[in-house]
C-alpha cells in the first residue's frame, strides 16, 4: 500500500513538473506584443546651473596692418550753400590732433579724436554728446574749453582761438542770418509799438475814458483815506483834548498845592507856643495851652475844602481823559470806515472799466496785438538761440584714433567734394569681417569683443565700426544680407597681417553669476508666462513659473523658485 501510495505521488510530482515547464514557455498573443513593445521613454534632464552669463556675437575675420578707415564729410563746409570744392586736397602722411586735414571752399576741415562722428551744425546752445567729445578735444589741445556738453560763450571762445591759431576765422553768421535776425528784432519793436497804440486808444474811447477817471478818483480816495487813518493811528490825542487834559492836570495841581497849604497852616495853629508865667524858674516846664476851637475851626473848614476842590479837578481829569479816548476811539472808527467805503469804490470803479473794456471794440484788436508781440518775440528767441559762431557740420572730422596716417587721397584740388575724401590707417592691427543685418542691430562701437587666433590665444579688443564706416577702400563686399564690421585688438604683440581669426563682440553680460537653464527647457504657456519643468522624483515633474532673463550660447538666465543643481527637463528619450 505504501508503495503505490509513493508512486501516485511521484506521478502527481512528475505532470506538474511537466506542466510548469510547459506553462513558463508558452505565452498568449497580448503577453507577446507587451514583451515586444519599446521600453517607456524616460525624461531628459539638465541641472540648473549657477556663473555668468555673456551674450556674444561670433565673426570670422583677418588682421590688416593699419586697417583703413574712409574720411567722408558730414556736410557743406562755411556757411553758405555753394558749390563745395577743395581748395587744397589732404596729403599723404602722418596727421596729428587739431591738424587742418584739408581746406574746401578756402575753409578748414579740422582733424580731432572722438568716436561720435560730426552729423550737425554745432550752433551756440547745441548740447549732445558730439559738444562734448569737440570740448576734450579742445581741452586736449589745450584751448582750455568746459565739460558742460553746451556749445556755451566759453566753447566757443576756445573753438576761435583754434581757428585763429591755423590762421583761419571761425564761422560767423552769414549776411543772410543777420538779415534775418535784424528783421525779426524790427518785428519785435512793430508789434509792441502795435500794441502800444492799440492800448492807447482803448483807454483814451469814449466808453472807456471816463470810467478810467473814476477809477482814478476813486484811488487817490483810498489813498487819502488811508492817509488820515494812518495819522490818526500813530497819534494818542488831538490838540484839543491834548489842551483839555493840560488844564485838567493844572487845576488838579493847584488844588493839590491849595491843600497843603491849608494842612500846613491848621498843623501850625494846632502847635503854637503860649507865653511863660513871670517868676518861673528856669527849667521849670511850662504847660501849653490848647489852641482854642476859634484859632482852628477856620483852618479846618479850609483844609476841608481844599480836599473837596482835589477831588473834584481829579474827577474832572479822569473825566477830559476818557472823553478823549471815546474822541479818539469814534474818529478811528470814522476813519476806518472811510478806507472801507473807498475800497469798495476802487473795486466798483474797477469793474465797471474791466466789463467797458472787454465790451469795447477796441478789446479784441488788443488782444491780437499781445499775440502778435508774443509771437514775434518766441521767433526771435528761437533763431537766437543759435545765432552766432557755428562750427559747420563739413568742417570737423572727429576720427577713432589720432595720430593717423592718410593712406589714399580720393579728392583733388580744385574738384568737387561728394563722398570719400581720403583714407587714413592707424599704427596698430584691425579685424575685419562681417555680420549677418540682424546682428548688427545688436552691435555698437565701442563694445567689447575678443580676438582668437588659431593657436588659441585671445586679445583683448573694441568694436570700431559696423557698416559702411568698417568697410575696406578697395577690399572685398560683404556677403549680401551681411554688413562690414571693424575690430580693433588692444595689442598687437603675436599678431601678423593676413592671419584669420574668430572674434567675438560682447553685446550683453550679467555682473554677476545667476541661475542659467537650457533654452529648450523654457515653455512659454497659452497665458504668456514662462515655466520649467523640475523632475523633483525620478520621471515625476512640477511646473515652476520663471522670468527670463539674458540668452546666450543656448542658455538663458532665469530667475524664480528654482535653485543651483535642480533638475530641468529639456525632452524625453
Amino acid at each position: 500500500m505504501k508503495k503505490l501510495l509513493a508512486g501516485v505521488v511521484a506521478g502527481v510530482v512528475v505532470v506538474a513538473g511537466a506542466g510548469w515547464a510547459v506553462g513558463s514557455r508558452l505565452r498568449s498573443p497580448a503577453d507577446e506584443a507587451a514583451r515586444r513593445a519599446a521600453p517607456a521613454a524616460s525624461l531628459v534632464t539638465a541641472a540648473v546651473e549657477r556663473r555668468k552669463l555673456v551674450s556674444t556675437v561670433v565673426l570670422s575675420g583677418t588682421v590688416e596692418y593699419g586697417s583703413p578707415l574712409p574720411i567722408a564729410l558730414a556736410g557743406a563746409v562755411g556757411g553758405t550753400a555753394e558749390q563745395q570744392r577743395a581748395t587744397r586736397a589732404p596729403r599723404k602722411g602722418r596727421i596729428k590732433e587739431g591738424a587742418v586735414l584739408m581746406e574746401v571752399n578756402g575753409r578748414p576741415v579740422f582733424a580731432l579724436r572722438g568716436a561720435v562722428p560730426m552729423h550737425r551744425t554745432i550752433a551756440p546752445g547745441t548740447k549732445g554728446e558730439d559738444v562734448e567729445q569737440l570740448q576734450r578735444a579742445l581741452r586736449r589741445l589745450g584751448y582750455g574749453a568746459p565739460s558742460t556738453g553746451v556749445f556755451d560763450g566759453a566753447t566757443i571762445a576756445a573753438v576761435t582761438g583754434m581757428y585763429a591759431k591755423k590762421g583761419y576765422e571761425a564761422q560767423q553768421p552769414t549776411t543772410t542770418d543777420r538779415q534775418t535776425y535784424d528783421t525779426l528784432r524790427k518785428a519785435v519793436r512793430t508789434a509792441q509799438e502795435t500794441l502800444a497804440t492799440e492800448k492807447q486808444a482803448l483807454d483814451r474811447g469814449r466808453d472807456v475814458l471816463p470810467l478810467k477817471v473814476r477809477l482814478d478818483n476813486a484811488r487817490a480816495d483810498l489813498k487819502a483815506a488811508r492817509a488820515a487813518l494812518a495819522g490818526a493811528e500813530s497819534r494818542e490825542l488831538t490838540p484839543a483834548d491834548e489842551t483839555r487834559l493840560a488844564a485838567a492836570e493844572s487845576a488838579v495841581r493847584a488844588a493839590e498845592e491849595r491843600l497843603a497849604e491849608v494842612e500846613q497852616a491848621l498843623t501850625a495853629a494846632r502847635t503854637r507856643p503860649t507865653s511863660t508865667p513871670t517868676g518861673t524858674p528856669p527849667g521849670t516846664p511850662v504847660p501849653q495851652p490848647t489852641p482854642s476851637e476859634e484859632d482852628t475851626s477856620l483852618l479846618e473848614l479850609k483844609v476841608a475844602n481844599a480836599r473837596a476842590d482835589l477831588a473834584a479837578a481829579q474827577d474832572a481829569l479822569d473825566r477830559a481823559r476818557e472823553e478823549a479816548r471815546e474822541a479818539r476811539d469814534a474818529k478811528l472808527e470814522e476813519l476806518r470806515k472811510a478806507v472801507r467805503t473807498a475800497k469798495e469804490a476802487v473795486v466798483t470803479a474797477e469793474q465797471a472799466l474791466r466789463q467797458a473794456r472787454q465790451l469795447s471794440p477796441a478789446r479784441l484788436k488788443v488782444a491780437h496785438a499781445r499775440e502778435d508781440v508774443a509771437a514775434a518775440k518766441e521767433l526771435l528767441a528761437d533763431f537766437a538761440r543759435t545765432y552766432g559762431v557755428s562750427i559747420p557740420p563739413g568742417e570737423v572730422v572727429f576720427l577713432p584714433k589720432l595720430p593717423a596716417r592718410v593712406q589714399k587721397v580720393s579728392v583733388k584740388a580744385g574738384r568737387r567734394v561728394e563722398d570719400e575724401v581720403a583714407t587714413v590707417t592707424s599704427s596698430t592691427f584691425a579685424v575685419t569681417g562681417s555680420v549677418e543685418a540682424a546682428e548688427s542691430e545688436l552691435l555698437r562701437p565701442g563694445m567689447e569683443a575678443t580676438v582668437e587666433v588659431d593657436a588659441g590665444r585671445t586679445y583683448p579688443a573694441v568694436l570700431t565700426a559696423v557698416g559702411d564706416k568698417a568697410k575696406p577702400p578697395g577690399g572685398e563686399e560683404a556677403p549680401e544680407g551681411s554688413l562690414p564690421v571693424l575690430i580693433t585688438p588692444s595689442g598687437s604683440k603675436g599678431l601678423r597681417a593676413g592671419t584669420a581669426v574668430t572674434a567675438r563682440v560682447t553685446v550683453g553680460a550679467t555682473d554677476e553669476p545667476v541661475l542659467v537653464v537650457p533654452v529648450a527647457a523654457v515653455i512659454t504657456s497659452a497665458d504668456g508666462k514662462a515655466r520649467v519643468r523640475v523632475e523633483y522624483a525620478t520621471d515625476r515633474t512640477k511646473d515652476v513659473e520663471v522670468r527670463t532673463g539674458l540668452t546666450a550660447d543656448g542658455n538663458v538666465e532665469v530667475t524664480g523658485a528654482l535653485k543651483e543643481g535642480d533638475r530641468v527637463v529639456i525632452g524625453d528619450a
